[in-house]
């Protein structure tokens, strides 16, 4: 691997470091300014770092395919995940919330059989399954695992837990539509600018909602997020382009183990056991539903 390779794999791995640490940046920041007005300062902060980074994007240049329903979906998504994390009952609920949009790597390829006619080996369905049980392990914490008890658990906060599943569904349709029809180009500063204006609208028409106390934390953390955002796209960019993909891909499956431990530091908390079994059990299968596609024609 030449220098160049190597560096821009560094990058790669730098942007998967960065995206894991939005699960607590998240929470945090929700916790100061609120779950829709901090959300709203946040990805207002994120699209101003991109257009600096990226340059303001080109409506035109986008396939329309791609721009309004990619769009959409792009835009569903970051809201239905920043406002799943931000209602979390705790902190320790929104580690919860933020594992359940770790099954979107399953997700997106399960909805790349019908929609990009991927093929697959059998053994996907035993991957699938083990990250479904991993969600399980994950929610049902230290007591014995009952229906009864995993419906209590999400019954304490349905709309969170609807957000966050939701947002795992999203994002893996909008994965194979962004492979199918955006032909190499990519909207995320445009889509970032758009789901900041839907959450500051959403914040206007809110009757009572939680005003924006600004506090140095605050600032930091915004903008930290925003930076960090632009930095991780730009550098994912870098890498895939140039790096060791097969390297990125694979370090790609272990975001969230990165994930839980960056929240658990940030946010102070101290995960159970059965916690880490459920996110081994998520990554794992995430792991072998993407070997059950590789190298088939």
């Amino acid at each position: 691997m030449s220098s160049a390779s190597q560096r821009a794999t560094l990058m790669g791995l730098l942007a998967i470091v960065l995206w894991s640490t939005s699960v607590g940046m998240i929470r945090s920041i929700s916790e100061l300014l609120g779950a829709t007005g901090g959300a709203a300062l946040l990805y207002s902060t994120s699209a101003l770092f991109l257009c600096v980074a990226r340059g303001v994007p080109k409506i035109r240049q986008f396939p329309p395919v791609y721009l309004w329903f990619g769009g959409l979906l792009f835009v569903s998504y970051e809201i239905c995940l920043a406002l799943a994390i931000g209602l979390a009952n705790s902190r320790s609920q929104s580690l919860e919330l933020g594992m359940i949009n770790y099954l979107w790597p399953c997700l997106t390829i399960l909805l790349a059989i019908p929609l990009n006619q991927q093929q697959y080996r059998p053994w996907l369905w035993p991957g699938l399954a083990l990250s479904l049980l991993g969600i399980i392990w994950v929610m049902k914490g230290d007591s014995a695992w009952t229906p009864t008890l995993l419906w209590h658990n999400i019954l304490s906060n349905p709309l969170a837990y609807g957000l966050a599943f939701t947002a795992a569904l999203l994002w893996g349709l909008y994965n194979n539509i962004t492979k199918r029809y955006a032909g190499g180009k990519s909207g995320v500063t445009l889509f970032f600018i758009v789901t900041a204006l839907v959450l500051w609208l959403k914040f206007a028409l809110t009757q009572t909602p939680v005003p924006l106390q600004f506090s140095p934390r605050a600032l930091i953390e915004v903008l930290f997020m925003g930076a960090s955002t632009a930095i991780a796209y730009s550098a994912w960019n870098s890498g895939i382009q140039h790096g060791n993909l097969t390297l990125l891909a694979t370090a790609s499956y272990f975001t969230p183990v990165l994930s839980t431990l960056l929240a658990a530091l940030w946010l102070q908390l101290t995960p159970s056991v059965s916690f880490w079994q459920g996110v081994a059990m998520v990554t794992s299968g995430s792991l072998i539903c993407w070997l059950a596609t590789r190298n088939l024609p």
